[in-house]
């Protein structure tokens, strides 16, 4: 046996030798490992894609319009695209949409690019949970165009003109430390910010108002003509706003965002509750949603939310919306946070500190901006009580 075994073996090894003869190095297939396959640079270009606006974001899921204004304007649902990486989508998104974008039935598209934006609305994680809606994807980055995610940051609306602050001058009470923080978000994402005081029917709104009169703010006032509805002439200033402009509201629940949005667009069939019997309203938005407005333009609502974290906002991201009192900070030490004077605990007396102070006591602005600005700085660790 094992001769034979041996015999059929040199025979074998005659026979490849004989063809190896033949062969030649391109007849070779070496196939590399996996550590050193090399991986191409080129990516796809997506030249066939269409730009979408996104309207709705749920759970994955991302409801675009696409060709808007035109014959072939549709509705398209797509998901993100791998090649994304962690970069999330908001509402207000431009995007590039590939695959099955005519818009048919249980048919998914892909996002493939997210157009640079030109304002964000963003807040910090650490409050994303009292959002009734669930989160629409990692976090991101920090600035209007950035890609890069960012800890601690959510990106709740992009490319909005204005930050429409809805607020209740009464049931519930106001809360200025809320409206505050709306403020600093709105500087320092490039939105435009109004104040949108509603049920003055019920209170005065005027001391609200001089709070914020050395802001330079845009105030609206709405109030209830007969039962619940609202008063032509208000309503029609708020109309007169929004026209021609993409708006986002945001505000505590039960302040009448709702029923605003639904006066707005009536075919918008938003929730609208009543206040609960301990001042705080219920949430009756569960999702951020883009509406068109009968004029032209858009309406962001937003679901109603109990805080509003700033966390990633420094001092000298806020300082760069109030131009005025840029050019004092010239003289201030290294690391001010710009809140005042320091004070000697010891001897009580006032050290060197934020230079602010003496550019406004020589005319280079006014108190009450300064005493807007820090208040605005201040607001930043405000909790949800405020």
């Amino acid at each position: 046996m094992g001769g034979n075994a041996g015999r059929r073996s040199d025979h074998g090894g005659d026979s490849l030798s004989k063809l190896a003869e033949g062969w030649e190095n391109d007849d070779v297939r070496v196939r590399p490992g996996r550590g050193s396959r090399p991986r191409t640079k080129t990516r796809p270009t997506h030249a066939d894609s269409v730009v979408g606006f996104v309207t709705t974001v749920d759970r994955g899921r991302y409801t675009c319009l696409v060709e808007e204004g035109t014959k072939r304007a549709r509705v398209v649902t797509a998901m993100r695209a791998r090649e994304l990486g962690r970069r999330a989508v908001a509402v207000g998104d431009l995007v590039d949409i590939v695959g099955d974008t005519d818009g048919a039935p249980d048919t998914l598209a892909r996002i493939v690019r997210i157009a640079e934006r030109r304002s964000v609305l963003r807040r910090s994680a650490d409050d994303v949970a009292d959002a009734s809606g669930p989160a629409s994807g990692p976090a991101s980055g920090s600035g209007p165009s950035s890609g890069s995610p960012a800890a601690g940051e959510r990106v709740l609306v992009a490319n909005a003109d204005q930050l429409v602050i809805v607020c209740a001058v009464a049931d519930p009470l106001p809360r200025t430390g809320f409206i505050d923080r709306c403020l600093v978000a709105a500087y320092t994402g490039n939105l435009d910010p109004v104040l949108l005081l509603t049920k003055a029917d019920l209170a005065d709104p005027a001391p609200l108002e001089l709070i914020y009169a050395d802001l330079d703010l845009p105030v609206l006032v709405t109030r209830r003509s007969e039962g619940r509805a609202l008063s032509a002439d208000g309503l029609q200033a708020v109309r007169e706003l929004l026209t021609g402009n993409v708006s986002v509201m945001v505000g505590h629940s039960g302040v009448g965002k709702s029923t605003l949005v639904n006066a707005l667009v009536p075919d918008a069939d938003r929730a609208t509750g009543t206040v609960s019997g301990v001042g705080k309203g219920r949430h009756t938005s569960t999702s951020a949603i883009a509406l068109p407005l009968p004029g032209g333009g858009w309406v962001i609502d937003t679901p109603g939310v109990r805080s509003f974290g700033l966390a990633h906002v420094t001092p000298d991201d806020l300082l760069e919306t109030f131009d005025d009192l840029l050019p004092g900070t010239v003289n201030c030490p290294p690391g001010c946070d710009h809140t005042g004077g320091d004070v000697d605990s010891a001897t009580g007396t006032t050290g060197v500190g934020c230079a602010l102070d003496a550019f406004v006591a020589a005319g280079g602005s006014s108190p009450g901006r300064l005493a807007s600005f820090r208040r605005l700085l201040a607001s930043r660790a405000g909790g949800d009580t405020d």
